[in-house]
């Protein structure tokens, strides 16, 4: 990869209504978890194929149980499931057996849809100082939570032969902080990703091979309708600088290859 090239994890945190029935919301809020089910996901799903693009699509075990269906079209049309949690759980509150129990409770459900699960992203980004080790030790080979770096990076267990790659998260790259937390515009929202693509693009201080960003969405926040035509000039544009779309496993493989 050229200094000229880049690539771009798209990213979507499939948790429907998981959060809202875990922590046992009223039908107001529950329908807003909701929305990606009805609406949000089917949008997301027709824009990838409009531009002919893989994703990576964070489930959760509970959300894969309940819509099966969606679940099994994420995958048919070739993009990438990964764990999220089984009910959209704070880790960082778990005990390491809870931990442990989510976490090949999901990997088991998740295995009903693909041969492998590669991947996990924390619920809210939020960690304890065990679950990437349960992860590795469950055979996950990269994570996607933590904040470290503006490229990926590996995570290693000195403890342990596994290692994993990291896929650097940060809030102004993620859809719910933009747009629900702080109700930005979408010409805010579409600068400060363009803005960004754009930088490490021209960063001199990343490897080749290295110049690689993730973008993290949620079906509920950018599916709706103004939301969707903000991801698809985003896309529209980042095509036209050589750029290479990939879903998280397939950069995950390669890098451990050259480590």
């Amino acid at each position: 990869m050229t200094r000229s090239e880049i690539s771009v994890c798209l990213t979507f945190d499939f948790d429907a209504d998981s959060a809202q029935i875990r922590q046992l919301e009223e039908p107001g809020r529950i329908s807003k978890g909701l929305f990606a089910v009805r609406r949000g996901l089917p949008r997301i799903l027709s824009l990838l194929n409009k531009h002919d693009i893989k994703a990576t699509f964070f489930v959760c075990g509970w959300v894969a149980e309940k819509y099966p269906e969606l679940t099994k079209e994420i995958v048919e049309k070739q993009h990438e499931i990964a764990a999220h949690g089984y009910l959209h759980e704070y880790f960082d509150t778990l005990s390491i057996y809870d931990e442990k129990t989510i976490i090949d409770n999901t990997t088991k459900i998740l295995k009903e849809f693909t041969d492998k699960i590669y991947g996990f992203r924390a619920p809210y980004f939020k960690l304890s100082s065990n679950t990437l080790q349960l992860h590795a030790e469950a055979g996950y080979i990269y994570d996607s939570s933590l904040m470290a770096d503006d490229h990926p990076y590996l995570l290693s267990f000195p403890e342990l032969k596994y290692k994993m790659i990291e896929f650097p998260v940060e809030w102004f790259l993620d859809d719910w902080v933009i747009f629900e937390t702080h109700q930005h515009s979408p010409e805010v929202a579409f600068n400060i990703w363009k803005k960004q693509f754009d930088a490490i693009l021209e960063m001199e201080d990343i490897a080749p091979g290295y110049r690689i960003m993730n973008y993290t969405f949620h079906p509920a926040c950018i599916g709706h309708a103004y939301r969707i035509n903000v991801l698809d000039r985003l896309i529209s544009y980042m095509k036209t600088k050589n750029t290479k779309f990939v879903r998280m496993m397939d950069v995950a493989k390669e890098l451990l290859t050259n480590k």
